[in-house]
């Protein structure tokens, strides 16, 4: 399989617009000389069909390997240009030169390579067009051998009216549509370059993160052993045996954070998603808060959807970064329910009574990182972006009632209607 860099994909894409121009071009040309002859007789009407179809075959030529195999280089663009400008040339040179009303037709070309190639290569086509139209003034053919000064001067000025007309439509046409296709392109780079720089602060955060990680594991395992020790020498009745057991405990609870971390980090690296039910994600998502805060009022509403949802590990952490500032905020309770929207979207819903999301933040959500008064204050911000690369998008409702965060996520394709989860 051939790949296609991206000026060769527009070229690809731009073939069928100048394919219309040309072809336009031609039907133009041959109208005008199906005028002119009822008129007139022209000098050269056979030479100048004759042009009209080789240009007819080149523009159909050029289509086919713009479509086929696109040119890797803008110059080859720019000579087919002047190749568009030297047939037109030659047509009008069979016409009447510089006396024909349709010597405007030189400047779709001129505007085509204006838009298409750089600069440097658009003045070039500029200038091929100005020597073109140079020579036409210097030498030319009469348009008839006859004189009919009446039916010549009618017919120039019927001319310019069509010249005109045919020349604003083809711009506006083919110009315009390249223009369209341009800005759309630029547009579509301007985000992927957003993309790009959030990536890049993500995975500088997600290398600090590991550095830290890596560090800490070895104050934790000295630590992990020094309480053991202490246990084994200490008899089992002194009074500080149920703190030891309880640092036992929220130090086992930290490694398995860490490992929790190393594994989401390696999942993340390879790319691995697993496809659940939105029931049995809901069901998981409530293991890990009940494990995390064994105290906390938070209601899970029910009945849940069971349509299938594509979930690993690091979207998991990003629903529990926001379920626990929903915790801080309230904690006297907080409620978590999911809904299915068009059978296309899942939308999972934390609402809480705390002092709602500051106007600033509530602007620009995950959008960057903000300062935090009981955090690092990038909890908002990878939470978006991990559901952002999974398709979704991540909204918030703040009012005196409290702040709803609304995570809406695509379905998966393939789906599986199973039984609700009980309480």
């Amino acid at each position: 399989m051939e790949w296609l860099t991206h000026s060769q994909t527009g070229f690809q894409q731009t073939a069928r617009y100048l394919l219309g121009m040309r072809l336009t071009l031609v039907a133009i040309q041959l109208v005008t000389i199906a005028v002119a002859e009822s008129m007139v007789t022209l000098a050269h009407r056979a030479e100048a069909l004759i042009v009209c179809l080789v240009y007819a075959v080149v523009a159909i030529l050029a289509w086919l390997w713009f479509t086929r195999r696109p040119p890797r280089s803008t110059a080859t663009v720019s000579l087919v240009l002047t190749v568009d400008l030297l047939l037109i040339g030659a047509w009008l040179f069979l016409t009447g030169g510089y006396t024909n009303p349709l010597i405007s037709l030189l400047l779709l070309p001129i505007a085509v390579a204006i838009i298409l190639v750089p600069l440097a290569q658009s003045i070039a086509v500029t200038i091929a067009g100005i020597a073109i139209y140079t020579s036409l003034v210097i030498w030319h053919t009469p348009v008839t051998h006859d004189h009919h000064s009446a039916n010549l001067a009618q017919l120039h000025l019927v001319g310019m009216w069509v010249t005109f007309a045919a020349t604003a439509i083809i711009l506006l046409l083919v110009v315009g549509a390249l223009s369209r296709r341009l800005r759309q392109q630029q547009s579509q780079l301007a985000q992927i370059r957003e993309i790009r720089l959030r990536d890049e602060q993500i995975i500088a955060l997600g290398l600090s993160a590991a550095a830290v990680a890596h560090r800490l594991g070895t104050p934790l395992n000295t630590m992990t052993l020094l309480v053991e020790e202490m246990k084994s020498s200490a008899p089992g009745d002194v009074p500080f045996s149920d703190d030891l057991a309880l640092m036992e405990q929220q130090l086992g609870l930290c490694s398995n954070h860490l490992q929790q971390l190393s594994a989401a980090a390696m999942q993340a690296k390879a790319a691995q998603l697993e496809t659940l039910t939105a029931s049995d994600w809901m069901l998981r998502l409530r293991e890990s808060a009940t494990l995390l805060w064994p105290g906390a009022a938070i209601e899970w509403y029910q009945p849940v959807p069971h349509c299938p949802v594509a979930v690993d590990a690091t979207l998991d952490q990003a629903v529990l970064n926001l379920l626990a500032n929903a915790v801080t905020a309230s904690p006297t309770w907080v409620g978590i329910s999911a809904r299915e929207e068009n059978e296309s979207r899942l939308e999972l819903i934390i609402e809480d009574h705390g002092d709602g999301l500051e106007s600033e933040l509530e602007g620009a959500l995950g959008e960057q990182v903000v300062s935090s008064e009981n955090g690092l204050g990038v909890g908002l911000f990878l939470s978006n972006a991990t559901i952002q690369r999974l398709g979704g998008n991540l909204r918030a409702r703040a009012g005196s009632g409290g702040t709803t965060m609304i995570i809406d996520l695509p379905v998966a394709a393939d789906k599986h209607r199973q039984g609700e989860f009980g309480s």
